[in-house]
Parts: C-alpha cells; structure tokens; sequence
C-alpha cells in the first residue's frame, strides 16, 4: 500500500526565505517535488493585495484551483513522499488547506525582507526605481506585511526564526517532519 506524501507549506512575508528554504528542502528529499505560488497567474483573486488587505483579506477570495489542480496531480504520483508548497497563506484558504499536512512560517524581521527584496529585485534597477519600490512599502504596502504577521504566522503549526541561516532552518523543518512522522 502506498503512503500519501506529506504536504508541508513554507508561508513567509516577501524576502522572508520562502523559496530558499523550499529549494534547500527540495535538494534535500530525493522523492519530494516542490510548487511555487509565483509560477501562478491566479485569474480570479484580488487585482491589488493592499485594496485586499484593507477590504478585510478574505484568504478565500483567490481562487486557487491551478495550483489545486497540481497538487491534486502530484499526489497521484506514489514515488513521491513530501511535496513542498512555496505558499503564503498556511491553512487559510480553504481549497488548498485540505491538502497541507503541515504549515511553517518563517518569521523574517520586516527590515531583513526588505533589504533581501531591494537586494533580489533591483539589482539591475536605477535608484528611482528603488525609490519608488519603497515609498510604495511606506504609503500602503507595509499593511501587507503586517496582514501576514497577524494572521498566517497564527495559523501556522510551527513558526521559524527567519533570521537563522537556510541550513539551521532547513535542519529545524527536518526535526520537526522526523517528529511529525514518529506521531502519525
């Protein structure tokens, strides 16, 4: 009898380590796969997050389904044990809750994420590229941010250090899924 891969969501704030702790634990699990929320274009979900977060941040406004669809895909793949969702919403949306057996929250300072976004996404921009990035952080990006940190570090089953090296919290998600496994 086959087991069904252990579905495990990485949730952070933008710049908070997502993707890099999603591909550190993908080369670490030989029979794992790994999907990313941002492969996605999510054609019925909120046009403008910071409007979203000030209407109320209804998790269950995006609809989801082509990365539902894919998880549901995956799953039927029986050579594969973990499956790794780069994914910011933990358990709170409802299509793809059912799925996450186990929901980790990177806490990154908001000041780390910035830097590591300015440091990733303007590489090759000018300094008023920058500069608008960051008035846009100020006037009302921010509040998407705090959204997070108020709603899916709570719904998460475990919430990491984002400030720790990538191997440190690669090692600490390890123990926690040997722990997982040992209880099921």
């Amino acid at each position: 009898m086959s087991r069904k891969p252990t579905i495990i969501s990485i949730a952070a704030i933008s710049g908070g380590g997502k993707t890099t702790i999603t591909n550190e634990l993908k080369k670490r699990f030989d029979n794992s796969k790994a999907l990313y929320f941002d492969d996605y274009e999510f054609e019925e979900s909120p046009a403008d997050i910071c409007k979203w977060v000030e209407d109320g941040s209804d998790y269950n406004e995006w609809n989801l389904e082509p990365l539902v669809t894919d998880i549901q895909s995956v799953l039927e793949d029986d050579t594969i044990e973990y499956i790794f969702l780069d994914y910011p919403f933990a358990y709170l949306n409802s299509g793809v809750a059912e799925y996450i057996d186990f929901a980790i929250y990177i806490d990154t300072p908001l000041d780390i994420a910035m830097a590591r976004r300015i440091i990733r996404d303007f590489s090759d921009s000018s300094i008023m590229d920058i500069q608008r990035d960051l008035s846009h952080y100020l006037l009302s990006g921010r509040s998407a941010y705090l959204e997070m940190e108020k709603s899916v570090k709570p719904n998460s089953d475990i919430i990491l250090d984002g400030t720790l090296s990538k191997e440190i919290i690669v090692e600490q998600i390890i123990t926690e899924l040997q722990k997982k496994r040992r209880n099921q």
